[in-house]
């Protein structure tokens, strides 16, 4: 199977202004796969509503085609520079920014403009960096500060960054009129770290975002946005649907499901027969899971979830598609693979390519794709939207 030994885990939260339903925090990354290389870029549009957001669209999104494009710093830096108005009185950009580039050995690269430092966090310990002063002047009325610092992460490093609606949050209150602080958040960081060593990215960056609440009450004064990267071992998942397309091969793949060490997966009623059969299994249906659309759970030993095949995945891919996984309950079959996928990092595909004679039946709806290609835009989601490394294998 497939394994590295470094994965990037990068998650985010995000809460808007109180009574604002639009955020002025924009958080973008891309995986380019070629150059094995991550992009997180945050971005915040000074106040909020639509005009902040607008400029921080602009903003994150130039960014991820500069660095995607491997432009010069100083050249696609000032080009954005001179693109957004600035503001007349703080004399810095409508849209402030962090950009992280990290390389798949972990060399990682941050550049800060106006948010709040990016934090390192190592052995539960907040690390300072030797940030070095950029100071772009040659074509700009006011002169604008960039900080620029590189360093090889360690596995179980992890990497704090967020906007100043986390840093400044409570400000105004008798216990801290300044705000929270970074040295305060520094402190967060370090007692969570320290509490819970293998607190996952998702986990702290949570964490974060809710004290930031707490510290206005529970109405937000700013939008907020805070993230974490985590560099971790990677957790495998290993998902199979379909029969192989020769029936010789049944035993190879239900080889590949007995030896492999995560979390295993099986779609749809053929392949779970196929595994029941050729390691002498028995299969228990659990119809306590039931819904109106899709089938029950079934249960086999040694593999965690079972569920019904192309119904299940076009429901997934649906969700994923559409960006409202929130809307599926966590106890139905699209619920429970959904949840799998968030959880793990690496996802391991098997697409058996035997023709399944029920999906050409012209009475199906048109949505019903064929196992195949649905699959592929699942493998495509996961990738793009939620950064996740999707092996795809045909057996």
């Amino acid at each position: 199977m497939y394994s590295s030994e470094l994965f990037i885990d990068v998650e985010y939260q995000q809460v808007c202004k109180h009574k604002k339903v639009v955020c002025g925090d924009v958080f973008l990354s891309r995986r380019l796969k070629q150059e094995n290389r991550t992009l997180v870029v945050l971005a915040d549009g000074l106040g909020s509503g639509i005009k902040a957001n607008m400029l921080a669209s602009l903003t994150a999104g130039m960014i991820v085609n500069f660095m995607s494009l491997n432009e010069p710093l100083e050249r696609f830096t000032e080009t954005i520079m001179k693109t957004l108005p600035v503001d007349p009185f703080r004399k810095i950009g409508f849209s402030t920014f962090t950009i992280i580039d990290i390389d798949s050995d972990g060399e990682t690269h941050i550049i800060e403009y106006g948010n709040p430092p990016v934090l390192l966090i190592r052995d539960g310990e907040c690390i300072k960096p030797n940030r070095d002063l950029l100071v772009l002047s040659s074509t700009m009325e006011h002169p604008q500060n960039l900080y620029s610092w590189n360093f090889q992460a360690q596995k179980n490093d992890r990497i704090a960054y967020m906007t100043d609606g986390i840093s400044q949050s409570g400000m105004g209150r008798k216990d801290m009129p300044f705000g929270w602080e970074m040295t305060s958040v520094q402190s967060f960081l370090k007692i969570n770290t320290q509490k819970h060593p293998n607190i996952s990215a998702r986990d702290l960056s949570k964490k974060l975002c809710a004290q930031a609440i707490s510290n206005d009450i529970q109405k937000p004064q700013d939008d907020m946005t805070c993230g974490v990267i985590h560099f971790t071992k990677p957790r495998q998942l290993l998902l199979c649907t379909g029969p192989p397309y020769s029936r010789e091969n049944d035993k190879l793949l239900a080889e590949k499901v007995d030896h492999f060490e995560g979390t295993k997966i099986l779609c749809g009623g053929t392949t779970a027969e196929i595994i029941s059969r050729e390691l002498n299994r028995e299969i228990d249906v659990d119809m306590d899971s039931a819904t109106p659309t899709l089938p029950p759970l079934s249960k086999i030993e040694g593999i965690d979830l079972v569920s019904e095949g192309i119904l299940t995945l076009g429901r997934i891919s649906t969700l994923l598609e559409s960006n409202s996984i929130l809307e599926e309950p966590e106890d139905t079959p699209a619920g429970q693979i959904i949840q799998q996928f968030i959880d793990n990092d690496e996802i391991y595909i098997i697409v058996g390519t035997k023709v399944n004679n029920a999906h050409q039946d012209p009475t199906l709806p048109v949505e019903l794709e064929i196992r195949r290609n649905v699959m592929k835009r699942i493998a495509n989601l996961l990738e793009t939207k939620f950064l996740k490394r999707v092996i795809l294998e045909y057996l």
